[in-house]
């Protein structure tokens, strides 16, 4: 069957709408996720300020926010600030880890594998959804908690059972994935802004 283009005016209202729904969404996570994300703030400089480290966490798109958002902290959000590298790791970059785990003992206990493995008391688990039903996830987030790790979840769709054992809940307020995936990457670029900026901010040198 042949495919009719949209026209040039269709595709402009798609975009808008597009951005809007973004947009609205962004403002909703402010009204609704300010304070949530403030104790994610505080709970991160805490460990660091105890010299322990954040693990992360997700599937799918989330696998690849998880790793963007280890490799801000290990690396630098603001490059005119000077620090040191922060202890971040995503779970989900062992192709290895992730298929033996996957072949072994079960794709839904993989990534509590990896937190028995390396997670320490004090630590920080981040864990991301778009639903909060991921298993693998909530076994890793389950499995923190016998740790006496922190617990951040970063979902949306009202957070599933995820967002119970989150000790701090983010919880994007869209059931749209694209919308709360967004909502994810901006969230977690405003903490570690955050966090640079209140621990070593004035170092400049």
């Amino acid at each position: 069957m042949a495919h009719l283009p949209l026209t040039l005016l269709a595709r402009q209202a798609f975009i808008q709408d597009q951005l809007g729904a973004s947009a609205q969404t962004m403002t909703r996570t402010y009204e609704e996720c300010a304070r949530e994300i403030i104790k994610a703030v505080d709970v991160i400089i805490g460990a660091y300020n105890r010299r322990k480290k954040l693990l992360l966490c997700g599937n799918g798109g989330s696998a690849g926010d998880a790793q963007h958002l280890a490799t801000e902290m290990v690396i630098r959000m603001n490059p005119a600030i000077k620090r040191p590298g922060l202890p971040a790791i995503a779970l989900t970059a062992d192709s290895t880890l992730l298929t033996a785990g996957a072949n072994d003992i079960g794709y839904d206990q993989t990534f509590a594998r990896a937190v028995e493995a390396l997670g320490e008391e004090g630590d920080v688990l981040i864990g991301l959804s778009t639903s909060g039903t991921s298993e693998s996830v909530n076994n890793a987030m389950r499995l923190a908690r016998t740790k006496k790790m922190t617990t951040i979840a970063l979902g949306g769709r009202g957070g599933g059972p995820m967002k119970e054992l989150a000790d701090v809940a983010i919880i994007i307020p869209s059931d749209d994935t694209a919308r709360i995936q967004e909502g994810h990457i901006a969230v977690g670029h405003i903490i570690f802004t955050m966090v640079e900026n209140e621990m070593y901010g004035g170092r400049k040198d």
